[in-house]
């Protein structure tokens, strides 16, 4: 038995004054690329909150993204210090994120997109925006995919890779907005009349801008109506209220003052063969 216990003696003795020096630095690199991983997460996570134009998510992607990559370089540090071939190790791990890259290729260009839409912010969360085909309010704004609400609150997911790929339309963006109409008038109709009552109608609509003017014109003499275009500013938020008004009072005007909206129609002319 003492025998036994001190070739266990020798054995740690040994073990100690050939690797003990290994297992120190290793435990110190451990430590020291723990500390560093931790520091830059919160240094980035710091900095990049600073600007109002980076979204919180994209934050948090970014700063655990250089976390995990001064780790997994610590990692490959410890290894080298018991004489594990980090070469090959390298090379192993580069093999394997390629393949892995191959294998989530649509997922990965989600991500990638996704990075885009948080970095340069062509809409935010509440937005009403064209995109991809759908129409919606902006209810989230992920990584991998956005969430929309269309106007009857039907929930529509899309892979941000399609709505980076394609043209957006962002309704929200501006403060104000246009309002476009054309009102066909008969022929028989005074034109003068009919642009003054449409006058007396935006004036009397508190959310129709002053500033820019209203633009009354006639656009077109077409096959059955005289078309009136209509064009008023107003505030984004003002838009479909304000349209709906002005349709809405325009006509009721119209039918008060006796200016008549033409239907469409055509002129037959029979000729009776002899």
């Amino acid at each position: 038995m003492e025998e036994t216990a001190q070739e266990y003696t020798d054995l740690a003795i040994g073990f100690a004054m050939t690797y003990g020096l290994d297992i120190l630095g290793a435990i110190l690199i451990l430590i020291i690329g723990w500390t560093i991983a931790g520091w830059a997460k919160r240094f980035i996570t710091r900095m990049l909150s600073k600007s109002s134009k980076i979204d919180v998510t994209l934050t948090s992607f970014l700063s655990s993204a250089v976390r995990y990559i001064i780790l997994i370089f610590t990692i490959i540090a410890v290894l080298g210090k018991f004489g594990v071939q980090t070469a090959s190790l390298i090379t192993i791990l580069g093999a394997a994120s390629l393949a892995i890259g191959l294998a989530l290729q649509g997922t990965l260009s989600n991500v990638a997109a996704g990075v885009m839409l948080l970095i340069f912010r062509p809409f935010k969360i509440g937005d009403f925006i064209n995109a991809a085909g759908h129409s919606g309010s902006v209810k989230d704004l992920g990584l991998f995919v956005t969430e929309m609400a269309t106007g009857d609150n039907i929930q529509i997911i899309i892979p941000n890779s399609q709505i980076w790929g394609a043209s957006i339309q962002n309704f929200s963006a501006h403060a104000t907005r246009r309002v476009d109409m054309v009102i066909g008038i008969g022929y028989d109709d005074n034109i003068d009349d009919a642009i003054r009552e449409i006058g007396n109608v935006i004036a009397a609509d508190e959310r129709a801008m002053q500033s820019p003017e209203a633009a009354i014109f006639v656009g077109e003499l077409a096959d059955s109506s005289v078309n009136i275009v209509v064009r008023v500013w107003t505030e984004s938020g003002n838009y479909w209220p304000l349209k709906a008004a002005l349709t809405k009072n325009i006509k009721h005007t119209f039918d008060e003052k006796g200016i008549s909206f033409p239907y469409p129609q055509q002129d037959v002319h029979l000729i009776k063969e002899v």
